[in-house]
């Protein structure tokens, strides 16, 4: 009986081609074994730019460590925070969403009612704790001031115009006169209650000039009849207190449209031929800035600008009498006209202007 032969069947795997075949189909099915779960989660996501959670703020913000080491010397004094601050680290937690029954920052019909309440009532208020807000905001180491800075700050984004207080422990860039009339004076100067000189009344303000500039001055400090002292405002310096009170007078003047000084004569020969001074227009307007509520119209015996009369005993004594009086003051008239924030060559500026204008 001859052999059959038997034919070898060889195996799918053992040649190369399909040896590839197979091997490149196990990574293809691996892979999609992968992806398929994910897709629930990456379904969706933005990766774009424009997604605030890629931004370079909220990427570090992640990325910032849990805790933080702060060196403090222990010897430094305390320096008050200012409002915004003190807010932005310890109010903004219910003051800014509204939480808690919270008065919202900038929610005007709600802060018009604390506003009315007075500054001094809502910082004791915040020291002492009220309803749901524990006392000092939960923040022992906030200083009155602090408190009471972070109040005006919140007040004042909400439509108050009140004027954050002075640090106890810094001293800030001076407050102007129409800063402080605005939040201090104008409830009364404004609308003439309880007698007080009403701003632009030029017929109220001329016997009170009449009595001497530092007689106001200090009424003003004082208080007087139904003005409390300083405006109720305690820390208020005497030299925001003198330009307060120059600003009004500068007003009463400029509304009640107190006539300009007389045009100066008509340059002689040897005058014309003289160089002007460069700072001519500049004494003009420090004049009509500061000077005119008393000598445009020759308030408190002060001469009036063009009064030949008047000025002339003054010129003899010499311009350098002339800068040093308006510099440092004399008699009803204040030093630099009430308004310290003049530099002396924009003074003497003015004293040039006015004996120009005598000569």
């Amino acid at each position: 009986m001859s052999e059959v032969p038997i034919e070898e069947h060889a195996s799918p795997i053992k040649t190369p081609k399909r040896l590839i075949i197979v091997v490149l189909l196990a990574l293809l099915v691996s892979i999609i074994l992968i992806v398929m779960p994910s897709q629930p989660v990456t379904t969706g996501f933005d990766a774009s730019k424009n997604n605030p959670a890629l931004s370079d703020a909220a990427v570090a913000q992640r990325l910032k460590p849990v805790g933080q080491v702060e060196v403090v010397d222990p010897g430094a004094p305390k320096v008050d925070k200012s409002g915004k601050e003190i807010v932005e680290a310890v109010c903004g937690a219910c003051h800014a969403s509204g939480v808690l029954n919270a008065p919202k920052v900038g929610a005007r019909a709600a802060w018009s009612k604390l506003i009315a309440e007075g500054l001094p009532r809502l910082t004791q208020s915040a020291i002492k704790g009220v309803r749901q807000m524990p006392a000092r905001g939960g923040n022992p180491d906030l200083s009155d001031i602090e408190i009471e800075r972070a109040i005006v700050y919140m007040a004042n984004q909400s439509g108050g115009k009140w004027i954050e207080p002075i640090s106890k422990t810094a001293k800030p860039a001076e407050r102007s006169g129409e800063q402080i009339v605005q939040a201090a004076c104008a409830s009364c100067h404004q609308t003439g209650v309880g007698g007080a000189p009403r701003i632009g009344d030029r017929a109220a303000w001329i016997p009170r000039a009449t009595k001497g500039y530092d007689v106001v001055v200090r009424s003003a400090i004082k208080g007087h009849g139904g003005m409390p002292a300083r405006g109720g405002m305690a820390d208020l310096t005497d030299s925001e207190l003198r330009s307060a009170v120059t600003y009004m007078f500068n007003m009463g003047a400029a509304e009640a449209k107190v006539p300009q000084a007389a045009a100066p004569a008509a340059p002689t020969a040897t005058a014309a031929a003289a160089p002007a001074k460069a700072d001519a227009s500049k004494g003009r307007t420090v004049y009509d800035a500061n000077c005119t509520a008393c000598h445009a119209a020759g308030i408190a015996g002060a001469p009036k600008a063009g009064d030949k009369a008047a000025w002339a005993p003054r010129l003899k004594t010499g311009m350098d009498a002339l800068y040093a009086t308006a510099l440092k003051g004399k008699g009803a008239m204040p030093p630099k006209g009430g308004n310290l924030s003049l530099a002396d060559a924009d003074v003497k500026a003015a004293v040039d202007y006015l004996a120009g204008l005598a000569k």
